[in-house]
């Protein structure tokens, strides 16, 4: 999708930004780019959009170099999402975002269509909403009008630049699950800088660590926690790592041994005692089951973290869960399963440090 390769940018002061970068992002992924100030991740971010030009190397969107791009067609085909919000006051919120398609001269009931289909999708009443000035909403709002203005055009790529650094804490995790359920909705391919560990891990499919210009380590928020490239990496992580291990991460092997097929439960062949988790035929979640009645248990989903998965053991006393990929069955997971994972965690690094 979008792809560097051997990229640096050497300001006239003689800093380098960015050291022969390579970097490839996948079509429909959310990719963070975190790292200290001045590592180069906003350069890396602007040079998308061609608001800096690299010094050497070449940037392909789909495997045509960004230079060959008309610039405004370039731009109208990317969203940008600014820290700053940078609505225009003197303007409705429907003029707001309606800003880019009305330049790509779209049919205005085809454009008011996709402004009620924005506004839904983030929890704005359009009715409400639409004929109001940036002044009249709260930020948290304003941030998701500056979210859906980026996406009215409907853009293969967003660009979003530490986007909710400006936001209170409530209004900031709400948003980070805004994000993360609408980019599993649209699918589209979003680079995410920030500057903020928790946030590059809860919304990344990817992250990409920096530091004085260089990718560190580029990978899964999982893998950066289990396997760091290096004391960077680990030092940078630090005491964030258990909250962001997932469900999959802390499965153990004997958790299908709680799970019994649709079959043996429908026909009583199956133990009377104890909790267990009943799969369909075609590999589904069928229910659960303890000492013989059947409960309507919540499931988690094999990527959430521990630190959502957490308050779902701790509001129903169950002695596990299931774990699902879409609907598909994969495993159980207890909360003695998460201890054990996290004490055999912390002994296999006090043991390498040792050593």
């Amino acid at each position: 999708m979008i792809t560097f390769e051997n990229v640096s940018k050497v300001y006239p002061d003689g800093t380098e930004a960015l050291k022969d970068i390579d970097l490839h992002v996948k079509e429909g992924e959310l990719l963070t780019l975190i790292g200290p100030s001045g590592c180069g991740k906003t350069t890396t971010m602007k040079m998308i959009n061609r608001l800096i030009e690299p010094t050497n190397g070449t940037i392909t969107i789909h495997n045509k170099n960004i230079r060959e791009y008309n610039i405004h067609e370039l731009r109208w085909n990317i969203g940008y999402v600014l820290q700053e919000i940078a609505l225009f006051p003197h303007m409705t919120i429907e003029e707001n975002i309606a800003i880019v398609p009305e330049m790509k001269k779209w049919k205005k009931k085809e454009l008011t269509k996709r402004i009620d289909e924005l506004m839904d999708m983030v929890g704005l009443d359009s009715k409400k909403h639409r004929k109001r000035k940036p002044s009249e909403l709260s930020g948290g709002q304003q941030q998701r009008v500056g979210v859906i203005r980026a996406l009215a055009a409907d853009p293969d790529i967003i660009l979003m630049d530490e986007p909710f650094s400006a936001l209170d804490p409530i209004s900031r995790e709400q948003l980070q699950k805004d994000i993360r359920n609408l980019q599993q909705e649209i699918q589209k391919t979003i680079v995410f800088v920030t500057h903020d560990m928790d946030e590059a891990m809860a919304l990344g499919d990817r992250v990409c660590l920096m530091k004085d210009g260089e990718i560190v380590q580029l990978d899964t928020p999982q893998n950066l926690i289990l396997h760091p490239a290096n004391d960077f990496v680990r030092d940078f992580i630090g005491s964030r790592k258990s909250p962001w291990l997932t469900a999959v991460d802390v499965i153990m092997n004997d958790s299908m041994n709680h799970v019994v097929s649709e079959v043996d439960w429908k026909s009583g062949t199956m133990p009377s005692a104890g909790t267990f988790v009943i799969q369909g035929g075609d590999g589904s979640f069928a229910g659960a089951v303890h000492h013989g009645d059947k409960l309507n248990m919540p499931v988690l989903q094999n990527d959430w973290t521990l630190k959502a998965a957490m308050p779902y053991f701790e509001k129903h006393d169950y002695p596990l869960l299931p774990v699902v990929k879409g609907n598909q069955l994969i495993g159980t997971l207890s909360y003695r399963d998460i201890t054990q994972f996290l004490k055999e965690n912390q002994q296999d690094q006090a043991g390498g440090m040792a050593q």
